[in-house]
Order: C-alpha cells, then sequence, then structure tokens
C-alpha cells in the first residue's frame, strides 16, 4: 500500500530533518485525491479499506521503528502533518475569528464588572456620606478639649469643615437643635485656623468679608500659586514676536486675556523665564497680571507729568513709561533705599530715558515737587498684603489689626499728598489712581471715602470692564455712594493677585471740601482770585497788569464788605443808644407804648438772610468781572 511503501523509500537514505517534514507533505496529498476520487466505492468498502490501511501501517511503522531510529521523528512528523492537515482553511479562519470574539466579550465582561463594582462602591460612598451628614452634630466641649491634647486629625477637620459649611447654607433645615448660628461660625473659624494655619484676627476678617461657601473658595485659591505673566515692553518689540521668540525656546505660553494687548501667561518652560537673552534685553518684564490693572486705568497721555509714588520694583512705572512713548517726564520715587537697585536696574533694561528716581518719604513729596504740579499720579500704596499670601504665607499669622490701623492712617496721609501734587486745571489729566494688594475695608474703601471728605475730588469709573465694585456700605460703615466706582478683584474669581483699584478726579484745586454754603461764603473772594490767575496765566506783561488790576478790584471789593459790615454795626450801636435814651424818657404809664417799639427796634436790627447776602455779593462780582473783561477789550 502507498503508506508503507513511501516509508520504506525514505528509509534507504537518511534525510535531514527539514526534508522529511518537506517530503512527507505530498503522498499525503495524493493518497487523500486518492481517497476522495474513489466515488465508485460504497462507504462500506471504504471504511474496509481504512481499516486495512491502518493495520498494515502499525505492523509495518513498528518494524520500522525497531529496525531504523530515524523511523520514529518521521512518523511522528507524519502525524502532526495529519492533525493539521485535517482541517482546512476555513476551520483555522473560524477558529481564529472565534478566538478575537471570545477575547472581545471577555474584556467587555472584564470593564462591566470594574464599572458596575465602581458604581457601587460610589453609591455606597455617597451613602455613608449622606448619613454621616445627616448625623453631624457639632463636637462637644470634651471633644473639642481632647482634640486640643493630640495632633490635629486633618481628614476630620476637612470633613467637619464640609459638613459645617453645608449646615450654613440651609442653616434653617439643618442645624442642631439647640444650636446657634453663631455656634457653627466659631467652630468654622477654629477649624479653618487650625486647617489652614491663620491667626485669629484674619480669620474673622475674612469671615465677615464673604459668606461660607465662598470664603472656602477664597482660601483654597490662597493655597495654590498664581499663573505666571509676562508683560511685552513694546518699545522694544511686539507681543506676536515676542511670543514666536520664547514657543521656540520651549515656553509654553498663551495671550494673558482679552483686557490686555501686551500680557502673555506661562503654563510651563524648560528653561528659565527670568534668564532668556530676550529678558537680558529687556523684551518683557516678569509682572503679576493684577498689576497691569492701576496702569491701566491710570491711562497715561503722551507728554504729560507723571508721578508713580511707590516705584520700586518698576514693573507700573516702566508699563507708564511704554504707554508714554518715552515722552513727557516721570518721577518715579521709592522711600527705601534698598529698593532702588531693582528699580533703575529695570528702568535702563527696559530701555526707560524719560524718568526720574527720587528716594523721599512720599508724604513730603508736595514739599519736594510742589503742589497742583501733575497731571497724574499713580499711588500703589503699602499695605498689609492679604491680597498676595500665596507669594506670602507668613501674611497668615504675622498680621494683626494694629497693624491695619497703621496701615490705614500711612494711606490716608498718602493720598492726600497726591491729591494736593495733582493739577485740577491739567488739560489731560488731573486723576489719581489709588490702589492695593489687599482686600481689608480699612485699606481701600475707608481710605477713599476719607478722601473725598477732606479734598475736592471725585471718583471716576476706573476704565476695567470686569472686576467686583467697592462695597458702599460694611458692617457699621456707611460710605459713599460712588464707591461702587471701586474694583475689588479676588484669586478665586479672576484668578489672579487680590487687588483693589480706585481712580479719582481732582475738581479744584482747593484744599477742604466745599462741604457747606458757609465755607463757600468765606472762600468765595479768594476762589475769584486762584480762578482768574489761572485763566490769565502764561501771558506776556499785559496779562500780569490784567492779574495786578484784578488783584487791586478784589481788594477794592473785600474793603467795600468790610466798610459794610462796620456800617451795619454802627447803625446797630446808634439805634440801641437810641432806643434806650427814648425808653428813659417814658413814663409807667406808656408801657404798651414802648413794647410796640421795642419790637419794632428788633425787627429793623434783624440781618438779611444769608441767601440774599450770597446773592448781592455774586453779581457784584459778577460786574466787576464783566468791568474786567470790557476794559481788556479796549486795551486789545
Amino acid at each position: 500500500m502507498a503508506g508503507p511503501k513511501l516509508s520504506g523509500k525514505k528509509l534507504g537514505k537518511t534525510p535531514t530533518k527539514k526534508k522529511q517534514k518537506k517530503e512527507a507533505l505530498p503522498p499525503k496529498q495524493v493518497e487523500k485525491e486518492e481517497l476522495f476520487s474513489d466515488s465508485e466505492g460504497t462507504d462500506e468498502d471504504f471504511q474496509e479499506k481504512n481499516d486495512d490501511k491502518e493495520v498494515n501501517s502499525d505492523s509495518d511503522m513498528s518494524s520500522d521503528v525497531d529496525d531504523d531510529p530515524f523511523a520514529a521523528d518521521i512518523l511522528a512528523a507524519d502525524d502532526d502533518d495529519d492533525g493539521s492537515d485535517a482541517r482546512s482553511d476555513s476551520d483555522v479562519d473560524s477558529d481564529s475569528d472565534g478566538d478575537d470574539t471570545d477575547l472581545v466579550k471577555k474584556s467587555k465582561a472584564i470593564d462591566d464588572e470594574r464599572e458596575r463594582e465602581e458604581k457601587e462602591g460610589d453609591e455606597e460612598l455617597q451613602l455613608n456620606i449622606k448619613e454621616e451628614a445627616d448625623d453631624f452634630r457639632l463636637p462637644t466641649a470634651e471633644e473639642l478639649e481632647e482634640e486640643t491634647h493630640r495632633p490635629p486629625d486633618l481628614s476630620n477637620l476637612q470633613r467637619r469643615i464640609k459638613e459645617i459649611v453645608r449646615v450654613l447654607s440651609n442653616l434653617k433645615s439643618l442645624r442642631q437643635e439647640g444650636a446657634t448660628r453663631k455656634d457653627y461660625i466659631d467652630q468654622l473659624k477654629r477649624d479653618l485656623g487650625s486647617y489652614y494655619g491663620y491667626n485669629e484676627f484674619l480669620i474673622d476678617a475674612l469671615v465677615e468679608l464673604f459668606p461660607p461657601v465662598e470664603l472656602i473658595e477664597l482660601i483654597e485659591a490662597f493655597e495654590k500659586p498664581r499663573p505666571i505673566s509676562l508683560r511685552t515692553n513694546t518699545l522694544k518689540t511686539r507681543r506676536r514676536d515676542l511670543a514666536g521668540v520664547l514657543l521656540n525656546r520651549g515656553v509654553n505660553l498663551d495671550p494673558l486675556s482679552k483686557w490686555s494687548k501686551v500680557g502673555l501667561v506661562v503654563y510651563d518652560s524648560q528653561v528659565p523665564v527670568g534668564a532668556t537673552p530676550e529678558y537680558m534685553a529687556g523684551h518683557y518684564m516678569l509682572q503679576s497680571a493684577s498689576s497691569f490693572l492701576p496702569v491701566m486705568a491710570l491711562a497715561p497721555q503722551e507728554n504729560e507729568r507723571v508721578i508713580d509714588m511707590a516705584a520700586a520694583p518698576g514693573g507700573k512705572t516702566t508699563y507708564v513709561a511704554a504707554l508714554m512713548k518715552n515722552s513727557g517726564i516721570i518721577y518715579a520715587n521709592e522711600m527705601k533705599e534698598s529698593r532702588l537697585k531693582s528699580l533703575t536696574a529695570n528702568l535702563h533694561r527696559m530701555g526707560v530715558t524719560n524718568t526720574i528716581v527720587c528716594n523721599y518719604d512720599g508724604r513730603q513729596l508736595p514739599k519736594v515737587l510742589g503742589q497742583n504740579t501733575a497731571d497724574r499720579i499713580l499711588l500703589d500704596a503699602p499695605c498689609s498684603g492679604t491680597g498676595v499670601i500665596s507669594k506670602d504665607e507668613s501674611v497668615k499669622t504675622s498680621k494683626t489689626a494694629p497693624d491695619i490701623q497703621n496701615c490705614s492712617q500711612l494711606q490716608k496721609e498718602l493720598i492726600l499728598a497726591a491729591i494736593d501734587m495733582v493739577d485740577a486745571n491739567s488739560k489731560s489729566g488731573g486723576y489719581i489712581v489709588y490702589s492695593t494688594c489687599s482686600i481689608m475695608v480699612d485699606e481701600n474703601e475707608a481710605v477713599i471715602d476719607y478722601a473725598l471728605k477732606k479734598r475736592d475730588v471725585k471718583l471716576v469709573p476706573c476704565g476695567l470692564d470686569f472686576g467686583r465694585p467697592g462695597f458702599i456700605r460694611f458692617r457699621q460703615h456707611r460710605f459713599h455712594t460712588s464707591l461702587d466706582k471701586t474694583r475689588r478683584f479676588y484669586p478665586h474669581v479672576h484668578n489672579m493677585d487680590g487687588f483693589f483699584v480706585a481712580k479719582l478726579k481732582k475738581m479744584s484745586n482747593s484744599k477742604s471740601a466745599k462741604s457747606s454754603v458757609q465755607s463757600e461764603e468765606i472762600q468765595g473772594v479768594e476762589s475769584i482770585e486762584s480762578s482768574d490767575q489761572q485763566n490769565t496765566e502764561g501771558g506776556g506783561d499785559d496779562e500780569h497788569s490784567e492779574q495786578e488790576g484784578i488783584a487791586d478790584e478784589n481788594g477794592k471789593l473785600k474793603d467795600e464788605v468790610a466798610v459794610d459790615k462796620k456800617r451795619k454795626r454802627d447803625v446797630q450801636k446808634h439805634s440801641v443808644k437810641k432806643g434806650v435814651g427814648q425808653n428813659s424818657s417814658v413814663t409807667k404809664t406808656g408801657k404798651a407804648e414802648n413794647q410796640l417799639v421795642a419790637t419794632k427796634k428788633r425787627e429793623k436790627k434783624k440781618p438779611p438772610p444769608r441767601e440774599e447776602i450770597a446773592k448781592a455779593r455774586e453779581e457784584k462780582r459778577q460786574a466787576l468781572r464783566e468791568a474786567t473783561r470790557k476794559a481788556m477789550m479796549k486795551k486789545k
């Protein structure tokens, strides 16, 4: 038969294993063809032939194996080939597809099981939280005493803070029986102080400023640093060009925001942002986003006279110089001598050429630079720094109520000095911008309200489209209604340092605010003199003579007013003496007549109303002005 013959031929010569495998396939294929081509035979014959083949092949193979050791390898290979060839190509494909589908089904089942477990875990966690929340109770005095004797449990503090905030948001339905709002607030203050490391004063101040939910957001924002921002120096480059260069250096950045045309925000960098060649060349300044705001509110114009009363380290000063295109003049004052080095270094690096650096106490600047001499003044006042806790965490424990009061007193003195240096009659200016990096009311709204009472100024819009309006009322304080034009900025709302910005417009160069009619009457003639002198300022000899003539006329007016007052006093004295003489000649029987005369005399002694006096004086002043104008027209 075919099987034994094939094995006998192969045993005659010992081939390699590769040849054995290759040569073993064709006879099998021929055998399969013979089997499937025998269509004449019946099924029984076909079965008998197969049985005979199996018997003969087994006997032959057993004898061959005994004779030749290589026969075992050949037969094993043949058996493997038989098993593998028994499956058709379609069977192989179906098996591979089946394996793929099985893997997909298994992976899907694993994913479904995982999702189901996670969902059940979340539901169980929410259920546990809900059960704990519903059962939340304020700690007792004994529990609080125990907590003081062991290290703070931060997870327990955090959970309790969240629960107290939740209860305070719906106190009516969630509060514990017998517990008041004050109890919850006091416990919240203690827990916040322990968890975040604030002193008692600062926590009390923040609780008064914000509702509980927003307070937690603010404190959490203070724990994270603010984004790094750059300001493009437009004196040397453009923002687009600078961004392209920094991107090539591996700096990941974007434009700061729509409200700034020169700002860039840096997400990460492969190089130190403060040590690039562009930084050394003065193409940009590392500056926080909140520091852009006071300069934008000031809006300096070219060829103006500007004073920066607290200039170091120079970020705002160089921004002002860039907006003025190095025209005009800027006085950059810094009280601390140690900070002058950084100020001058930044001015040189940024290419600023229109700035004079000086070292004076800001309160003494009016004596040095003169009063009514500046067009615009920027006062970024020294403050407690409660808006930049993310930069200086020592503020949490170092600031107390006396520190805030000292800062507030200094700020009030500085803002009065700034107002005195601004010229109310400036053609393009007359503005003061006051800013602090504090969120305390005593350092912000209270200072502006004080300035409104002490000087003839008014608040104007800052020109900033975002930010929260300032407080008009806070606790027991009631401020001027125009304080809603000021702007407050918070880290948890605007993603920048806590900041306050206010813009004032000086209405007159008078040091005292005109708050009553009496003060206006007393200063009426003096205001006429100052206004006339300002209107005629800048002329030649004719204008100087005109000023002298107006001064003489004003002196005559003063003399006339004094003479009128003296005459009235004399008349009153004479009438009193005359009344005394008449009363001495009257008999006792004429008491009624004397009383009538006395009432008539008292009516004559009554001076005219103050409004009539003011009106008469104004008419005289107007006539005097008309006469001087006509005289000047004739001279011309």
